[in-house]
This record gives C-alpha cells, structure tokens and sequence, in this order.
C-alpha cells in the first residue's frame, strides 16, 4: 500500500502518476504489498521509483561489464583508477572523481575482480549517481573506499525485517552448513530484479530455488541444512539520498 501524506493512493491515482515503464513493476509491487510505503510528497515516491529501477539496472549492467567474482585476498582493480589495498580493498585515487571511479568499473570490468558483498555496494553507488548526478555524487562521496559492506555514511543504508521484497533491495541468501575450505559461499547478497528473480554476483540472475541450489553444492561434507533466503531487506534511505 502507497500513501502519501496521510492518504492512501489506489486505483485511478496510481494510473495518473508519470511513471517510466520500468518503474511501473515497482510501483505496483508496492501498491500491492501489504507493507505500507508512507511518503510526504508524490515527487518523493518518485525518486524513490527512480533510484531502485536504477538499482536494478546498475545490477544487470555489472553482469554484463566482465567483472569477475573473487574472495579478498584475489581481488583485482584498475590500479591507474584505485589502490589495492592489503585487505583486498579498493582506494580511490586522490586524483580521481568518484564518478569516474564507479563508472570505470562497468566500463572495465575485466580488470576488476571481487566478492558479492562489495558488489552490491559498487551497485548502490552506481544507482544513486544514476539518480542524483555526478555533480553531487562527487561532492558527497569523496574518498571512496571499497571493502566488503563498508561504504560512505552518506550512502546511508538501512537494514530491516520483512519479507516483501522490492525490485532495488538487498537480500541475502544464507548458506549455514557452508564448506569452510570456501568460506566466500557462507551465503550470497542478491539484489531483487523482480518477483523471485535476483542478481547474486558470481551467480548472475536467477531464481531463487536456483540461488540455494546452487549454495548447497557449496556446504560441508555430511552437511543437512539447506541454504536459504533470510527475512532481511537492505536498501539506501531513499528520503536522506533525495534531500
């Protein structure tokens, strides 16, 4: 359910709002949950439409650029673009512009090697440079390091219960039994596409029965727990991003 200042939006409302279509899939997922999405203002809910198709579109652009899936001590940068550091971080160059640092990595992929985690933080700053330009990108996300789930406070995400999901959030799939010879298959952040339909870095975009299949195969020896999709959503506060 929508509401926007107070009043719930349904039926000929919801029709009337100028939507691109691949905004409108989203627009109806939330007008069909349960959950209620409370916004103050119709622009707000936009934005918010705006940033998570772009989450969804960052996602499917980084399957396609050629990056590769590593754990931390094998992650591999543009070093001309970023510092390697000894954890198997990436340091952006004082040089450089976080916008030209984020984009080179969909535009270099093959020289970019890393895991799911730091993945989905590449794709949440590539979605909101989408949204707010690369004007303010750069003047809040100066200093850019990549590193597992640390990220600049200004990307400000947020971590809540729930099960419906919508297209732009982050899932996780946990793999409890997982094999500690590979302890990078201990789960797989996902970023929703649409309904039970993820992109899992070193997975690609699959469903989700296909996602624990393929986690399962990664579990100890003797190993009976199966892998599953915890009841956990992770996204950017849409309202910070936006003011």
């Amino acid at each position: 359910m929508i509401r926007i200042n107070g009043q719930l939006i349904q039926g000929n409302q919801l029709d009337a709002l100028s939507v691109s279509n691949k905004q409108r899939p989203i627009l109806k997922s939330m007008a069909g949950n349960q959950t209620v999405y409370d916004f103050y203002t119709q622009d707000e809910l936009l934005f918010e439409l705006t940033v998570r198709a772009n989450t969804t579109q960052a996602s499917y652009d980084l399957l396609q650029s050629g990056v590769g899936f590593a754990d931390f001590d094998h992650s591999t940068c543009n070093q001309a673009i970023w510092t390697l550091t000894r954890e198997g971080g990436f340091l952006l160059k004082s040089s450089v512009t976080p916008q030209r640092g984020i984009d080179d990595i969909f535009r270099n992929g093959n020289l970019y090697s890393f895991e799911c985690a730091v993945a989905i933080i590449i794709i949440f700053y590539k979605a909101t440079l989408d949204s707010i330009g690369a004007a303010s990108f750069n003047q809040l996300f100066r200093g850019l390091y990549l590193f597992s789930w640390r990220y600049d406070e200004d990307l400000h995400l947020i971590s809540h219960s729930g099960s419906e999901f919508l297209p732009g959030d982050c899932v996780y799939f946990n793999n409890p039994e997982f094999n500690p010879e590979t302890p990078e298959w201990r789960g797989e952040n996902t970023i929703v596409m649409e309904y039970d339909l993820y992109f899992g870095h070193g997975i690609g975009i699959a469903p989700g029965a296909d996602i624990i299949k393929s986690l399962n195969e990664q579990r100890r020896p003797g190993a009976r727990l199966s892998a599953y999709l915890e009841n956990r959503i992770t996204h950017p506060e849409y309202r910070y991003l936006r003011n």
